[in-house]
C-alpha cells in the first residue's frame, strides 16, 4: 500500500487526481497539503523538507504550475518547483517515486498530421512550454543520476468537469452561458483553428496512479493526450450544441501566448499504454457535454 502527497489537489486536474488515487486500492494514503500548509512556489526549504520527512511518502505527485503570467512567472511556477522538489526529496527521501505534471507545449511547432512521440525532438516556442521542458529536463537528470525515481506526464489539452475559463473551452463555456441568460446572439471567442487534442481530465487522472504502480519505469516521460487531433472550431460547436445555444461564434484577436504559433498537436500514447496498461477511455462529445452539465449543476 503506497503513501502518497499530492501537491495541488485543490486545482483542476488535482481535484480529479485526487479522486483517482483515493480510488484505487493500492494506494493507502493520500496526503493533500494546501498552500496554508505549505507554498510550493514561494514556500522556505527547511519547511518542505520537513513535511516529506514528517509524511514519509513512498510517492509525490505535484500537479501545482502555472498556465500564464510573465515569463519570470512562468520559470518559478513550472521549472523552479520542479527544482525545488528535487531538492528536498534529495535531502530526506533519496529513491521516492516524483511525478510531476510537464505539458505538450515541450514539443513546439509539430508538422500537421504527425502524432508526437516522447522521443520526438521537443523546441518550444514560448516561454510557458520552455518552463516544462526545463523541469523535465531536471526531473530526467535526477532520475539518471539516482536522486529520485522521476517521471514527467506530458499533458495536451486537458478537457472535463470543472474547467476554469484560463483554458479554451472553459471560457467558450462562460460566454455561451452568459448569451444564453442575456438573450445575446453571438459570443467571441479567439482563433479557433488550430487543431488540438483534447483529454479528459479524468482520463489524465487515471495515468497518475498507474504510474505509480510498477516497482520500476523504463521510461520517465509519458504523453498523456486522447490520440485524436480535433480543430478547436469543431470543440466549440460541440459545446455550443449541448448548451443549445444557436447563435454565432465570432473569432477575433489572437490565442494565448504558450500556444498561438502551434496549428497542429497530436499526441501518441503508445508508450503510456504498452508500458503502464493506460489508455484514454472517454471521447469528445462525452467530455464536453459533462463540461456544460457540471457548470449547469454549479
Amino acid at each position: 500500500m503506497s503513501r502518497v502527497v499530492l501537491f495541488g489537489a485543490s486545482g483542476f486536474i488535482g481535484g480529479h487526481v485526487r479522486a483517482a488515487l483515493e480510488a484505487d486500492p493500492q494506494v493507502g494514503a493520500v496526503i493533500c497539503p494546501g498552500r496554508r500548509d505549505y507554498d510550493l512556489i514561494d514556500g522556505d526549504h527547511r519547511e518542505l523538507v520537513q513535511l516529506i520527512g514528517d509524511h514519509a511518502p513512498s510517492a509525490i505527485v505535484c500537479c501545482v504550475g502555472r498556465l500564464g503570467g510573465t515569463d519570470s512567472e512562468l520559470i518559478r511556477g513550472n521549472t523552479l518547483v520542479a527544482t525545488t522538489l528535487l531538492e528536498a526529496v534529495a535531502a530526506v527521501r533519496p529513491g521516492v517515486r516524483l511525478v510531476r505534471l510537464g505539458s505538450a507545449g515541450e514539443y513546439g511547432i509539430v508538422p500537421a498530421g504527425h502524432a508526437v512521440t516522447e522521443e520526438d525532438r521537443a523546441t518550444p516556442v514560448a516561454a510557458y512550454g520552455v518552463s516544462h521542458l526545463a523541469g523535465t529536463r531536471l526531473f530526467q537528470l535526477a532520475g539518471e543520476n539516482g536522486l529520485a525515481d522521476t517521471v514527467s506526464l506530458r499533458v495536451f489539452n486537458p478537457i472535463g468537469p470543472g474547467m476554469s475559463q484560463e483554458n479554451m473551452l472553459g471560457r467558450a463555456a462562460e460566454r455561451i452561458r452568459a448569451a444564453l441568460a442575456t438573450g445575446a446572439d453571438e459570443i467571441t471567442m479567439g482563433p479557433l483553428s488550430a487543431y488540438r487534442d483534447f483529454v479528459d481530465v479524468r482520463d489524465l487522472a487515471e495515468i497518475v496512479p498507474a504510474v505509480l504502480r510498477p516497482p520500476r519505469l523504463s521510461h520517465r516521460v509519458f504523453n498523456v493526450g486522447s490520440g485524436r487531433a480535433v480543430r478547436s472550431r469543431e470543440a466549440v460547436r460541440l459545446l455550443a450544441e449541448a448548451a443549445g445555444y444557436r447563435g454565432d461564434i465570432r473569432e477575433q484577436g489572437a490565442g494565448p501566448r504558450r500556444s498561438a504559433a502551434v496549428d497542429w498537436i497530436q499526441a501518441d500514447v503508445g508508450r503510456a499504454r504498452a508500458e503502464l496498461g493506460w489508455a484514454p477511455g472517454r471521447d469528445l462529445a462525452t467530455s464536453i457535454k459533462d463540461i456544460w452539465a457540471a457548470g449547469e449543476a454549479g
